[in-house]
């Protein structure tokens, strides 16, 4: 478990490293302003769409393990050019995607390897200690990638990436089981992509987990394109203090992670699936309130609550679901079932990021606060209205 713990934070580092950095490198050294941004952003996202399904065919085919090193050494790798790349835009957002791509195959194999490791019984209290080193990879990135730009070197952030994917690489090839498929031969690739979409459309708590994740992560990645632009130049927080700001999310993810081990197994499910997205409605009330503050340390302050909040709901929601998936899925579809949250999760990473950008250049940053709080509002009402709500405990396994 040890291993998997070095390998999740490892990989999770990089790519929130990664994200922290692209838009600080695209105001600071690029002309592109937050359009730009919302570009670079998209292109590290748009891995998640094009490759979540096949990965998640890869892993359910051959060794989890050797996949889960020969992915994290390609991020590792792609990362190293990217940080020598700043200066055109179409080169970095290809390595960036790269990048993200050994992200993709690192986190499917990790999800489905982890019952192996530790039983069903133990799945919440390992999920959430994973998000715990998710967690603390994501309340490093925004700060150390602040403070690089504060040092007048924002590219260093993908460099340090490159280290830390290296290092999940190391992590995998540790790990004391193979994590070999439960049903290893050989199939047509559009049959194994259609069994887990099938899967996830016909179970009704899978469906409703889809849903509610692809309106919160479009309007997760509209904030997450245009934060640090706004915290920069309408905010006027200096670049260390607004990577401060944002690092407020992971802090939130943290207390959550902390948290969710010890409620698990207390609370109703229904009740922490709840929590993910009316705390995220909240979070925008503190942001439409940064935008009236009078004081820099106000706005400080009021940025760092909104990310706090963005990040302990849902990492209540992220244990609780990812636990509930493990569990009412059968082994042998563990691969493609989390292929298609994944691109139910994250494959809306690039719209969400394209659509915040595009609309902070079109008509402000306030209308894509607006779009963002629409998004997080939808989410909340579709766990309202679905099974989700009603669950008192975990269901039976498959």
């Amino acid at each position: 478990m040890r291993r998997l713990l070095l390998t999740n934070f490892g990989i999770h580092a990089a790519d929130q490293l990664a994200l922290a950095a692209l838009p600080l490198i695209a105001t600071l050294l690029m002309p592109g302003g937050p359009a730009l941004a919302g570009m670079l952003v998209a292109a590290q996202g748009a891995a998640w769409l094009l490759l979540s399904l096949p990965a998640g065919a890869w892993v359910d085919r051959f060794p989890r393990r050797r996949l889960m090193v020969a992915a994290s050494a390609i991020a590792a790798l792609a990362l190293v050019p990217a940080s020598l790349s700043v200066a055109a835009a179409p080169v970095l957002a290809m390595l960036v995607m790269l990048a993200a791509a050994g992200t993709v195959v690192t986190v499917l194999a990790s999800f489905a390897i982890l019952p192996e490791l530790v039983g069903r019984d133990g799945l919440p209290l390992a999920n959430a200690r994973l998000e715990l080193a998710r967690a603390a990879a994501t309340l490093l990135a925004a700060p150390l990638a602040g403070t690089l730009a504060a040092l007048g070197r924002p590219e260093g952030a993908l460099l340090l990436a490159a280290g830390l994917a290296a290092l999940a690489a190391l992590g995998a090839g540790g790990l004391p089981t193979p994590g070999v498929p439960p049903s290893a031969e050989p199939r047509p690739m559009l049959h194994l992509l259609s069994a887990g979409a099938r899967f996830v459309w016909d179970q009704p708590l899978l469906r409703a987990v889809a849903t509610a994740a692809v309106a919160w992560n479009f309007a997760f990645f509209a904030l997450a394109a245009v934060a640090m632009p706004l915290a920069l130049e309408v905010l006027q927080l200096s670049p260390r203090l607004a990577g401060l700001a944002i690092g407020g999310y992971g802090a939130g993810l943290m207390a959550g992670a902390l948290l969710a081990g010890r409620l698990a197994p207390r609370q109703a499910p229904g009740r922490m699936l709840l929590a993910g997205p009316a705390l995220s409605v909240l979070a925008m009330l503190a942001w439409g309130a940064a935008l009236r503050a009078g004081t820099p340390g106000a706005r400080l302050g009021l940025v760092a609550m909104a990310q706090f909040l963005l990040g302990f709901g849902p990492m209540l929601w992220q244990v609780v679901q990812t636990s509930l998936r493990q569990v009412v899925t059968p082994p042998a579809l563990l691969g493609r079932v989390g292929a298609t949250m994944q691109v139910a999760v994250f494959g809306v990473r690039p719209l969400g990021a394209l659509a915040g950008g595009a609309l902070a250049a079109q008509m402000g940053f306030g209308a894509t606060l607006w779009l963002v709080a629409l998004g997080f509002t939808l989410s909340l009402v579709v766990v309202a209205a679905s099974p989700l709500r009603r669950l008192r405990a975990m269901p039976a396994p498959a």
